[in-house]
């Protein structure tokens, strides 16, 4: 059943992302070209999915998930440089390729070799993060 309900989950976020554009490289290169041809329609998108998730956080509180198991505790974010330098390579690779992990999976039917070079490149990038990650933590702070 968790199965089940996992493929129907996912198969509804990969339809979502088809339809809102998501999956098209032109449009979200698009979106981030702030100073050039700028496509602003991604932001209803996001607004689209900020404001239910936003709700639906709000109606965990007290709730057990339907297939079992605990919804995770916020966190308090932490500003450091694990959090500077992922977010950062996330972006630079969003704008390079205009692609994010989820899109690229939906549009691996349709993608060409273009998504799965990325897919191949963003595989290589989890696997290494642990690595990155623990020499970051590592590092002596500047003064």
């Amino acid at each position: 059943m968790r199965l089940i309900l996992a493929g129907l989950a996912g198969s509804l976020f990969g339809t979502g992302l088809l339809i809102s554009g998501m999956t098209d490289t032109r449009k979200v290169i698009g979106w981030l070209d702030v100073f050039g041809n700028w496509d602003p329609t991604l932001a209803f998108v996001m607004g689209g999915a900020i404001l239910p998730m936003m709700i639906a956080w709000r109606l965990t509180k007290g709730r057990a998930p339907v297939v079992g198991g605990t919804f995770p505790a916020p966190s308090d974010p932490v500003l450091n440089r694990r959090l500077i330098v992922g977010s950062s390579l996330f972006g630079v690779g969003w704008g390079l390729a205009g692609l994010c992990p989820g899109p690229a999976i939906a549009s691996l039917s349709y993608g060409g070799i273009g998504g799965l070079v990325f897919l191949v490149a963003m595989l290589t990038g989890m696997w290494a993060a642990p690595s990155v990650a623990s020499r970051l933590d590592s590092a002596p702070t500047a003064a």
